[in-house]
């Protein structure tokens, strides 16, 4: 019969404490994962905004200051038509003459150039652009003048290019007084041409030939300019 004596029990495997494996898995359950940097959840909810944070900048602002505009030029440009006053246009007087009185029209123009007011002259066979169309140089030369001078002599009257010119001058005349001065050189009153009858003209018959008033007519126009 066997033996009442039992066998030994099998050694049993050492086991933690069950209260110090509870400590630990809640240790591990409530232990965070570090931050990364950078992360949206690193800055504090109350620190200031950054601008790049701050959303969106305002309609009428940019990013970047943009430089301002260049501001616009002013001044006078002679011959430009930009300027003011007496600089608004390239020459001062404009003499429309014959060929014939080639030397008296250089000497007027010699007596305004050389007066103190140092007028600036166009006389057409000195200023012409070389190979420009003959009408198409005396318009520009018109438009580009303050007054014109009309030499009227025997051989201005003789002249139909005189006359083209002399209508050309008068086609801006109204509203324009003062601008076109009639120097009737060699000739009576009577012979003073019907077109110009409306406008008083300077006599070329005095110790000067007339000059010195054609000058202070161009001067006392220059000065309502401003």
């Amino acid at each position: 019969m066997a033996s009442s004596t039992s066998l030994p029990a099998p050694r049993s495997r050492p086991k933690k404490p069950l209260g110090k494996m509870a400590d630990w898995f809640r240790q591990a359950l409530q232990k965070k994962p570090a931050k990364m940097p950078g992360s949206p959840e690193s800055a504090p909810s109350d620190s200031p905004r950054t601008p790049s944070q701050a959303g969106p900048a305002p309609s009428g602002l940019s990013a970047s200051t943009s430089p301002a505009p260049p501001a616009a030029h002013e001044g006078a440009c002679s011959g430009s038509g930009t300027g003011t006053g007496r600089w608004s246009r390239d020459y001062d007087v404009c003499v429309c003459h014959s060929e014939e009185d080639l030397a008296a029209a250089q000497e007027l123009v010699s007596y305004l150039e050389g007066s103190a007011a140092s007028l600036r002259c166009f006389l057409q066979l000195r200023d012409a652009a070389p190979g420009g169309a003959i009408v198409s140089e005396l318009c520009q030369a018109l438009s580009s003048s303050h007054c014109r001078v009309l030499l009227i002599t025997p051989g201005f009257l003789r002249d139909p290019w005189c006359r083209y010119q002399m209508l050309q001058a008068l086609s801006e005349a109204p509203g324009a007084e003062g601008r076109t001065i009639p120097l009737l050189s060699g000739l009576s009153r009577a012979a003073y041409p019907p077109e110009l009858r409306f406008m008083y003209y300077v006599d070329g018959r005095g110790p000067d030939g007339g000059f010195r008033q054609v000058r202070e007519a161009v001067l006392h126009y220059l000065r309502t300019l401003g």
